[in-house]
This record gives C-alpha cells, sequence and structure tokens, in this order.
C-alpha cells in the first residue's frame, strides 16, 4: 500500500455554564361542567358552568449546568482508504435539578380565566388560586455523565465497481447522581434523607458498513447496516421509578438501488429498524372521569419497516424538482402498564403522530441571484391516542419563498408558511390516551396542536 501526504489534525473543545429555567403549561382535556360542578372564576368568584380545560403547569427555577465537549482526530489518505481515527470527550453536570408541577383548570376560551372548584360541602378542592395536587408526578435529579469514545472509520474503494464506508465506535459511559423514589403524592416535599444513590459504568458498540456496487455507469446497488448501543440518561432519573436501564440496541438494515445521469437521479430503499426500551412519562386522564389525572412511566419498543424513494430532476436550466415518497408501518412492541387500578396492553398498536405515508413535492427555479422556491408536504392519517381509537384526516403542509443574494456576505429572504391558509390538527389528543370509543370525541372541542397558520417571515443572512 502506497501512503500519500494528505493529512490533517483536528481538535475541538467546548465548554459550557449555564442556569436553565423553564415554565410549561400543558393541556390535558377538555369537560363540560354544570352548575353542580361547581366551578367559579378565580378572579371575581361568580359561578361558571361550561366547557372545562384541565391543565398541568410545570416550573423548573434556575438550575446550574455544566457542560464541556471535545474531540481530537486524526485525517489520513491512503491509496484506497481515507482513514479517519478520533477521540470525543462529553462531560455533562446539573445541580439538583427540579421540574415542580401543579394542575389548574380554565375556560375554553381565546383569552382563558383561571377557575376555582368547590365540592358541594363548601370545602374547596383546589386553593385560592385554582391550583391543586401540587408536585403529583414532580421531577427530581442530580448528578453528572461522562461519555468518552474512540472511533474509527474508513472509505475504502476497492475497485472500479465496489466500494466499502465502515467505521466502529467504542464508549465508555457513566453516570452518577441521586434521586428520589418517594411517590409524587399531593403536596409532596422531598426528604434529603430519602435520597436514593445510582453509580452506573457502560460500554457501548456501535458500528455501520455501507457498501455501494455499481452494476453499470449509471445504476447500482446500496446495502447499508447500523448498530447503536445505549443505557440510559441523567434524565432517566427523574421520576419515582426506578428506570429501566437495559441496553438499548437499535439495528437498522437497508437495502436498494440507485440511478443518475445528468438531469435526472434516483435511489429507492428498504429499511428495517428496531429499538428496544423507550421510556415515556404519560399524563393520563381517567376515561371513567375526566377530572381525574395519572402520571404513569412506561418502557416500551418500536418496530418499522419502511420504503422510501428520492428523485431529483434538472429538466432545464435552472429548474430543479426534488421528490420524495416514504411508506411505513411503526409499531410498538411490549407497550403494557398500570394506571386507575387497570392494566393496559398496546402492542402492535401504531407509533402515534406518525404516518404511514410522507411525501415531500419541492421545485425550485434560480435566476442570477433569485431564487424561487416551494414546498409541499403530504401527511396520511395519524393516530392520535395510544388505543388507535382517535386518528387526524390526511394533511398538506406547504411552504414557499423568495431568496436573493446581494453579495458573497449579504442575503435577503421571504418566506411564507401554510400559503394555501389550510386548516388540521396534528399530534396527539390530549386526556385521550386511554379511551377506546371514540364516538364521544366527535362534534366536540377537543385539546391537541395545530397545523401552523399562514405566516409572512422575512430574514437577512450575513457571512464574514
Amino acid at each position: 500500500m502506497t501512503w500519500q501526504t494528505t493529512g490533517n489534525l483536528i481538535s475541538q473543545l467546548v465548554s459550557e455554564l449555564q442556569k436553565a429555567s423553564q415554565l410549561i403549561a400543558i393541556p390535558l382535556s377538555i369537560f363540560s361542567a354544570s352548575a353542580a360542578d361547581n366551578f367559579s372564576y378565580q378572579t371575581n368568584g361568580q359561578a361558571y358552568v361550561g366547557n372545562v380545560n384541565s391543565m398541568l403547569g410545570l416550573y423548573t427555577d434556575g438550575v446550574p449546568t455544566t457542560t464541556a465537549m471535545s474531540r481530537f482526530e486524526i485525517n489520513k489518505n491512503a491509496e484506497k482508504h481515507k482513514w479517519r481515527f478520533g477521540l470525543m470527550e462529553y462531560y455533562y453536570q446539573v445541580d439538583d435539578f427540579t421540574s415542580s408541577r401543579s394542575f389548574f383548570n380554565q375556560t375554553v376560551s381565546a383569552n382563558p380565566d383561571k377557575l376555582v372548584r368547590n365540592s358541594p360541602g363548601g370545602t374547596s378542592n383546589t386553593d385560592a388560586d385554582g391550583f391543586y395536587n401540587y408536585n403529583v408526578g414532580g421531577e427530581y435529579h442530580n448528578g453528572f455523565e461522562n461519555k468518552l469514545s474512540g472511533y474509527f472509520s474508513d472509505n475504502w474503494t476497492i475497485n472500479d465497481r465496489l466500494s466499502l464506508a465502515y467505521g466502529v465506535n467504542l464508549r465508555y459511559h457513566k453516570l452518577k447522581g441521586d434521586y428520589y423514589q418517594t411517590a409524587r403524592t399531593p403536596d409532596l416535599v422531598f426528604d434529603p434523607s430519602q435520597k436514593t444513590y445510582f453509580d452506573n459504568n457502560w460500554f457501548h458498540l456501535g458500528g455501520s458498513i455501507n457498501a455501494v456496487y455499481k452494476v453499470t455507469k449509471r445504476a447500482g446497488i446500496l446495502a447499508d447496516f447500523t448498530y447503536t448501543e445505549k443505557n440510559g440518561q441523567l434524565e432517566s432519573y427523574s421520576g419515582a421509578v426506578a428506570p429501566n436501564m437495559t441496553k438499548t440496541k437499535s439495528p437498522l438494515a437497508a437495502f436498494g438501488l440507485y440511478y443518475n445521469q445528468d438531469k435526472f437521479s434516483l435511489v429507492s430503499q428498504a429499511t428495517y429498524l428496531t429499538r428496544n426500551n423507550y421510556q415515556a412519562r404519560l399524563n393520563l386522564v381517567n376515561p371513567a372521569d375526566a377530572s381525574q389525572s395519572e402520571v404513569a412511566t412506561v418502557f416500551y419498543d418500536i418496530q418499522t419497516l419502511g420504503w422510501t424513494t428520492d428523485i431529483v430532476a434538472s429538466p432545464f436550466k435552472g429548474f430543479n424538482l426534488h421528490y420524495l415518497i416514504t411508506f411505513q408501518d411503526p409499531v410498538y412492541k411490549n407497550y403494557d402498564f398500570s394506571a386507575f387500578g387497570n392494566n393496559y396492553s398496546y402492542n402492535d398498536k401504531n407509533v402515534l403522530e406518525i404516518s404511514k405515508v410522507l411525501m415531500e413535492i419541492d421545485p425550485s427555479y434560480t435566476y442570477k441571484d433569485f431564487k424561487v422556491w416551494a414546498s409541499f408536504r403530504y401527511f396520511s392519517k395519524q393516530y392520535a391516542n395510544l388505543t388507535n381509537a382517535l386518528y387526524f384526516a390526511p394533511r398538506w403542509e406547504t411552504f414557499g419563498g423568495v431568496n436573493y443574494k446581494i453579495n458573497n456576505h449579504f442575503d435577503i429572504g421571504l418566506t411564507a408558511v401554510n400559503f394555501l391558509n389550510q386548516t388540521g390538527a396534528k399530534g396527539t389528543i390530549n386526556g385521550a390516551e386511554l379511551i377506546t370509543d371514540a364516538s364521544a370525541y366527535y362534534d366536540q372541542l377537543l385539546v391537541g396542536s395545530y397545523i401552523r397558520p399562514f405566516t409572512l417571515e422575512a430574514s437577512l443572512n450575513f457571512r464574514f
């Protein structure tokens, strides 16, 4: 093997000290309140009858965090190889992270008013400000994690027809700190003497191999395999339940074909992916009583099979058309948990918020320093709750814009979001995770997320 003279050394170091704060309000459900439910406006005490939106509030005070990252890499080119050898270091520390929680109710209106609820006996089940269930589901963790990785990769041109890109990553991961296993009951205050300590050490293996075989000058075969491992992270200890730190393994295999010519290129590829040990903290609403909420920690797997075709065409000067279509079938595996005294299993249910058919159509035209572009994105039916009883209809989302390059340092742009002014919902319907009969939700006010309205955005970019 003849070694060429080209090679370089890369070294980077990034560190950061900051305090992180956040205040989040999450809508849970909407239900109808009568006079017998004893709701009143928090501001004036006047009785309220109508739709009520139950809410979850999360507050994190300024939490000190420290982050440091570094990378050291050597590149070397040989006659048929491009080698990379490197080390990566990542350190993250958080001091006493807390997420205080409380529930409250508000009117369903453009500018909601907070509500207070009183029981028939005159005893309030909220405080004077309308809050209740302080710290139910509250979070806490403290400690640090450190990841030290060594990696190697190579782009190997075996001959005129076959090339391989392969690599391996070895990582040492340390996680140390403390958390509370105390049940998150109403009005919880942590007792420092009840802390539980953890000290974990893991080794992870990752690797990938990608093969390209040229059948003809313009067409060929693609094959890809990627494998990664992990065990968890500091945030996994936020809840009262001891986290499942079983090793998460994510193998991905793909096989496809490609075709290239001057004005047209195509890649079509089938993919299989599975991953175990996902973790979720569900904010559940009792399907038998919408005023009851509960937090459940769930561990589960996901499996999916997909087929993607990507086309790029340039039929004439300045014009470019990108078309992408994906068919996929992601489903849950080992999805079992308990809530409100019942056991639930959602194995083989469709994964929430994921369409089985995705499509992108992206035309653009460039003339001198001007570029006009558009993007049309299609999403097929998306399931909105764990039982798959509720779903959102297929929808299109549209974007477009004009960009102008002033010079090598400045360019300006105007972007239109949802320029067809469509309406539609997406995501999940909070409070409906456990329902099996969707009829009660038809023609009703629901809590969820919606696509962005028509918006114009201007931008100025500069480079030095």
